[in-house]
């Protein structure tokens, strides 16, 4: 048997052929999930972007303006998705998110929660409120130990006030408009497990120990990607979660994969079939446009995939994606 380590590349390709989900393309651009930089106030072990403090890679005000052009002019782009990193410390993430939204643009920002804390930036709940931004909040878990454990010492102390903050606003209140909506992803080498019963776990213990309210909860798997693809090295545990990964392949949640409706953008204004292929340096096919300055609608809109062995995360289980469980 060929070790996974060395499988090629293309193996998940094999994988869709043999259940007929080739080619693999996608079918709109309703999204465009904007990384903003690396730069973030945290340094945790699962980060697929190996984002940090000392990262350097900042988006532009000149490849916003790229962005923003691309919006004013494709009505059929209805939702922006800010990224990092951590988004809100990039020094123009506050005009992209209000020329976005006044554009009629729904906007998600991806928040670790900690930022609000950062010097400079406690008016941000405030912010985002009256912009109407939905948060999509990094919580891997209802307990302080777990969270700590992942992300870092204090950080699950600094998370509920943040999410005091924001429902003292409104948010992850029916009727307010304001989603508030928590991702939680395992600990380690493992699939996350049901997301509606997890869900469910996650109100009663966060509501009745801290009275915090959210609207929904999105589990995420971990992707073999950076910082946690060199954990499993170093754990010696990168063959058993590939296993892990292709045993539970799901064919039904090909159809729902998030790459078929969205399009990523680096923070240098590279474009990728999604955050996953951005990390790993896989922009889309060559023979398409290579940078937001460039986008051509109809040739993006209906380009092939580019796929790779960490697709698998994607795919095993339940599926997963930015928006969380697929099947």
């Amino acid at each position: 048997m060929t070790p996974l380590s060395v499988l090629p590349n293309n193996v998940f390709s094999e994988t869709l052929t043999e259940y007929g989900g080739l080619p693999l393309r996608t079918r709109t651009i309703h999204t465009l999930q904007v990384n903003v930089g690396k730069l973030c106030n945290q340094t945790c072990h699962h980060c697929h972007v190996d984002a940090g403090p000392s990262r350097t890679e900042i988006m532009s005000r000149e490849t916003i303006e790229s962005i923003l052009t691309v919006l004013r002019r494709h009505p059929q782009i209805t939702t922006v998705d800010i990224t990092g990193g951590a988004p809100e410390m990039n020094p123009h993430f506050e005009s992209l998110v209000s020329e976005s939204r006044g554009l009629g643009k729904t906007v998600l920002d991806r928040c670790n929660l900690t930022v609000f804390s950062v010097k400079g930036k406690a008016h941000l709940p405030r912010f985002l409120a009256d912009h109407q931004v939905e948060i999509i909040a990094s919580l891997p878990c209802y307990l302080e130990e777990n969270v700590d454990q992942q992300r870092g010492k204090g950080v699950f102390a600094r998370s509920l006030d943040a999410l005091r903050q924001l429902n003292a606003l409104g948010y992850g209140h029916e009727g307010t408009g304001l989603g508030l909506n928590l991702v939680y992803n395992p600990l380690g080498a493992q699939l996350p497990p049901h997301q509606r019963e997890l869900e469910e776990a996650y109100k009663d213990q966060l509501l009745s120990r801290f009275g915090i309210r959210f609207n929904h909860l999105y589990a995420i798997t971990n992707m073999p990607i950076n910082r946690f693809l060199n954990d499993l090295y170093a754990q010696g545990q990168y063959e058993a979660y590939m296993s892990l990964l292709i045993e539970n392949f799901n064919p039904h949640s090909v159809e729902h994969v998030m790459c078929r409706s969205l399009l990523s953008v680096g923070w240098d204004g590279r474009l990728y079939d999604c955050d996953f292929n951005q990390m790993l340096d896989m922009p889309v096919r060559h023979d398409l446009p290579q940078t937001i300055a460039e986008f051509d609608y109809e040739a993006l809109a209906r380009r092939p995939i580019v796929t790779g062995q960490h697709c698998y995360g994607c795919t095993a289980g339940a599926g997963s994606s930015c928006g969380g469980a697929l099947a």
